[in-house]
């Protein structure tokens, strides 16, 4: 593989060691599902994409050492989507070689596919999954009511008012909650993404 990927420095330094076994579990948990989604919409069948989710894991492990921070050179997740991508095309290559001999016209339909909006949709799970993953890490840290202040009005879009209502807690005790969540759920993506601008969007959603 060529152009090695760069990614926020904490993760991707940490992953560089074999032996972090807790930075490679924290990658596997916020990368794993983004690609196998990527390959389950390309067509694969569920065997098949988890075979390709751990082939294109694999390859990450197999270069970690080699990766190096350096934001000129594009984001990891860009280079990742390219790795899966190309895994895929190897993938239905394979295939249509296979079709060629067959005439299988179920196989040809599937080949013919586009992959669509390859980047856009890549980023759009990614960054969806990535919120909800840092969320269910940071929940622990606060109170319970604390938490529902945040999850109901930036999350599930409430307004201060009925929150408030519901909790039983004044209404700038639901936005003080909802500005220090959001203040650790930023920091928390910092440690694990490349750009974290997204955040106050995503948490808008």
């Amino acid at each position: 593989m060529t152009g090695f990927p760069t990614t926020r420095p904490s993760l991707l330094v940490r992953i560089r060691s074999r032996d972090d076994q807790d930075a490679w579990g924290e990658f596997v948990e916020i990368y794993a599902p983004l690609i196998h989604s990527y390959a389950r919409r390309r067509g694969l069948q569920e065997a098949d994409a988890a075979n390709l989710t751990q082939d294109v894991l694999g390859s990450v492990m197999k270069n970690a050492e080699r990766f190096e921070y350096d934001p000129s050179r594009g984001r990891f997740r860009g280079w990742l989507l390219t790795v899966t991508r190309n895994r895929v095309n190897d993938f239905f290559s394979g295939l249509k070689r296979q079709a060629r001999g067959s005439g299988d016209t179920v196989v040809h339909s599937v080949l013919e596919q586009e992959p669509g909006r390859d980047e856009e949709d890549w980023d759009e799970d990614y960054r969806h999954r990535l919120f909800h993953w840092v969320a269910e890490k940071i929940r622990s840290e606060f109170q319970e009511t604390t938490w529902q202040a945040f999850w109901k009005t930036a999350v599930e879009g409430q307004s201060g008012q009925q929150v408030a209502e519901n909790l039983a807690i004044s209404v700038g005790a639901v936005y003080i909650a909802k500005s220090r969540v959001l203040s650790r759920l930023m920091v928390r993506v910092r440690e694990v993404d490349d750009d974290s601008e997204w955040v106050d969007h995503q948490a808008d959603r």
